[in-house]
């Protein structure tokens, strides 16, 4: 095993797509390994595809809430995709408010999100939740919490992860008692917003991640972000937890494995 995971990044999207070879050198060079996540049924399959090449990447298959409403979700095709053996969690998935929030749009994407649940539970895989609620509110983690606690009473295997998480404590604490975990990402590093979250969570309960082509880290701002960049992720989760970055990349492989069966 690596030093090192992103548990979700977009190797399959085009910012990333014309240069594999060299993002992918940058990875061994930095010992980085990754899971690359599908956000519709072709990035998926290219996810597997970037997958089944190495064995330090892995693959989510899923429709993301938000981007992708064009796109009528096909569970049985998905299903298909989800049981590859590079597959190791069923998302992006999950409830977006930031850009629309009427109740139409709110209703279509929970049933969505029901489906990569029901999908999961299936296939035993765990999700890979993406929840962004509107300005100002914490209503996409409220719905999604609210649907997950009650699969959760009668499926205890139910697990999954929030991605690039900028929930409160209250989310936080919600989270932790339905045994999921979440996943910071490079803002920790530019800004203060989410060190009392990281504080309060515990180690066992943290994920590393970059969502790379996006939001790169400090030094790398303004660059178009990669996995190896994690790193600098793990360093700023060492220094807001008072702990080692050695200790902390040991922890998250720790819980990556734990959670995602690597």
């Amino acid at each position: 095993m690596t030093k090192y995971i992103d548990i979700h990044s977009h190797l399959n999207l085009e910012q990333l797509n014309p240069d594999h070879e060299a993002v992918i050198a940058r990875m061994v060079e930095h010992d980085v390994a990754t899971i690359v996540i599908g956000v519709d049924y072709e990035t998926s399959q290219e996810a597997i595809a970037v997958a089944e090449k190495y064995d330090f990447i892995w693959a989510g298959v899923g429709l993301h809430p938000a981007d992708n409403l064009n796109e009528v979700f096909d569970f049985e095709k998905y299903k298909a995709l989800a049981q590859n053996k590079k597959v190791v969690c069923i998302g992006e998935c999950g409830l977006d408010y930031f850009r629309e929030a009427n109740e139409e749009i709110k209703q279509k994407q929970k049933i969505l999100f029901k489906q990569h649940i029901e999908l999961g539970l299936q296939v035993g895989k765990p999700l890979m939740i993406h929840a962004r609620p509107s300005k100002g509110s914490q209503d996409a983690y409220e719905d999604a919490l609210e649907i997950l606690e009650s699969y959760k009473k009668e499926h205890n295997n139910l697990l999954g992860n929030f991605h690039f998480f900028v929930g409160d404590i209250t989310i936080a604490t919600r989270a932790l008692a339905i045994g999921f975990t979440m996943s910071f990402d490079g803002p920790i590093t530019f800004t203060n917003d989410y060190d009392e979250v990281i504080k309060f969570i515990p180690m066992e309960s943290i994920m590393s991640e970059t969502d790379a082509p996006f939001a790169a880290p400090v030094p790398y701002r303004g660059k178009t972000c990669e996995p190896y960049m994690v790193k600098e992720v793990v360093k700023k989760i060492a220094e807001i937890k008072g702990s080692n970055e050695d200790e902390v990349a040991k922890a998250v492989m720790t819980n990556a494995k734990r959670v995602f069966d690597i």
